[in-house]
């Protein structure tokens, strides 16, 4: 006649058995906090599709570089973020092909928008929402109406010399920012303003930073004398986090 289990063993059974119930109770409420979590935070979703209208997170920076080497993605991505622009022929040949040539359409580049690659264009979008634009509120209490540019495209090596690496302008993969103009009518140049312990100095500073956010390269006045005048934004590929 077989032994009946005695009571203290059938409840520590049931009490294992609770245990591992509890578990995975846990396990899967933990997943579901997660997983609502990343769909409020698309910035440190690395799933989620990169928006630029999203606050930037963890994961922007692994999207953005994703993008700097696929211009079908770049473009997708400037369409999910509803920035205006257009997409224009290829042109050029040798070093300085440009078979991405992506013009914004509504960025208020003076004296003109130059075309540039997509992830430039990207960048650029994002710089202005996420550090343009509020810091100009924070320190003038004015938006910015013109964004002056020294141009994108030039057929070049770096400095101009006559041989060594060839410029991220030579693709327009790069653009030189000079200046600003608020909507008051304020001047701000890099030339100008860069030195100094005045709101015009401060903006620039933290306008520097704020691209280091969105671009590959970023080059000041701190870097050499060559870009005193101007901020050199580029998106190559080959080097991430250059901030100078």
């Amino acid at each position: 006649m077989p032994r009946r289990k005695s009571l203290f063993s059938r409840r520590l059974g049931r009490f294992k058995g609770d245990r591992r119930a509890m578990a995975l109770l846990l396990l899967l409420a933990a997943l579901l906090i997660g997983r609502t979590w990343l769909n409020e935070h698309p910035g440190d979703n690395p799933w989620a599709p990169l928006d630029l209208r999203d606050k930037p997170g963890w994961a922007t920076p692994t999207k953005f570089g994703e993008m700097r080497d696929d211009t079908e993605l770049c473009r997708a991505v400037l369409d999910r973020s509803q920035v205006a622009f257009e997409a224009l022929e290829p042109q050029g040949q040798g070093e300085c092909a440009r078979p991405d040539r992506t013009r914004l359409g509504d960025y208020p580049l003076a004296p003109d928008t130059p075309p540039t690659t997509c992830p430039v264009a990207a960048a650029l979008s994002l710089w202005k929402s996420d550090t343009l634009d509020p810091v100009a509120q924070d320190v003038f209490g004015s938006d910015i109406a013109e964004i002056e540019h020294l141009g994108a495209y030039s057929c070049r090596r770096l400095y101009g010399r006559s041989e060594g690496a060839w410029s991220q302008h030579a693709t327009g993969n790069a653009i030189d920012i000079a200046g600003f103009v608020l909507a008051d009518g304020t001047r701000i140049s890099v030339l100008g303003d860069w030195e100094g312990d005045d709101e015009k100095s401060a903006f620039l500073r933290r306008a520097r930073d704020g691209a280091c956010a969105a671009f590959s390269i970023v080059l000041s006045p701190d870097y050499n004398a060559a870009h005193r005048d101007h901020f050199h934004l580029d998106m190559t590929a080959r080097w991430n986090g250059v901030c100078r």
